[in-house]
């Protein structure tokens, strides 16, 4: 019988590859880890120190250099990391070289809410904690917020999105029926807004009335401006 010297040589190649590659695999998973990498997707300045995303990522280990690859299950990490109330979103992996990364999406506070226990609200209507790290500059809003969390979450994406009224509306009073009154920047007036239905006619009315009024140098003249009445803008002097 004729020997396949060939078809013999493939096969113990391949083998021989095989072995390399499992050899290399293996060699790779029982190396430590050698530094982590955090990166915050979002642009506002961190809610959360990297010392303590740290921690939540090496967690029961001195150093990310003591943890051999094989004994980090990222999802394990990564369901760490969401527990922190600071966090929105959380990737975990690992580099070919040995480097731990993070990528951290935090929550966003579009609100700070004055109760028995400061917090925030966030842009899914949901109470999120105060940080010591750093303060957001957002409106502060008091009443009867949860109970309305909703409506006055929506409208305060949209005060979000409008520059003029971002920069003048500092503060929100949420009455029990729903409705709201608005505390205006650098102005002694308060505006009665009402429900937040037809919100962005309001808030067009409103900068109508603001920048006539401000032309005529009367700001000052007037006590409260009420939105409630659709197109009118009925404004009370002092």
């Amino acid at each position: 019988m004729k020997i396949n010297w060939n078809f013999i040589g493939f096969i113990v190649l391949s083998s021989f590859i095989v072995f390399l590659f499992g050899f290399a695999m293996q060699r790779n998973e029982a190396r430590n880890l050698s530094k982590i990498v955090i990166t915050f997707e979002d642009e506002t300045p961190p809610f959360i120190t990297l010392n303590t995303v740290n921690k939540l990522l090496i967690q029961n280990f001195e150093t990310v250099a003591s943890i051999p690859k094989e004994a980090l299950v990222l999802k394990e990490v990564e369901e760490r990391l969401l527990k922190n109330q600071m966090i929105h979103s959380a990737e975990v992996y690992i580099t070919v070289d040995g480097i731990l990364g993070a990528k951290i999406k935090q929550r966003t506070p579009i609100a700070r809410v004055v109760d028995t226990q400061d917090y925030y609200l966030d842009t899914e209507g949901e109470k999120m904690p105060l940080s010591s790290v750093y303060t957001a500059r957002v409106p502060i809003v008091t009443g009867a917020v949860m109970e309305h969390a909703k409506p006055l979450t929506d409208l305060l994406l949209q005060i979000n999105q409008d520059q003029m009224i971002k920069s003048s509306v500092v503060g929100l009073d949420v009455l029990e029926d729903g409705t709201l009154k608005m505390r205006i920047r650098k102005q002694d007036f308060t505006v009665l807004f009402g429900t937040t239905d037809n919100a962005a006619l309001k808030f067009q009315n409103y900068k109508a009335f603001y920048q006539k009024i401000k032309q005529d140098s009367m700001l000052a003249n007037y006590k409260t401006v009420d939105l409630r009445f659709g197109n009118q803008v009925v404004a009370t002097k002092k």
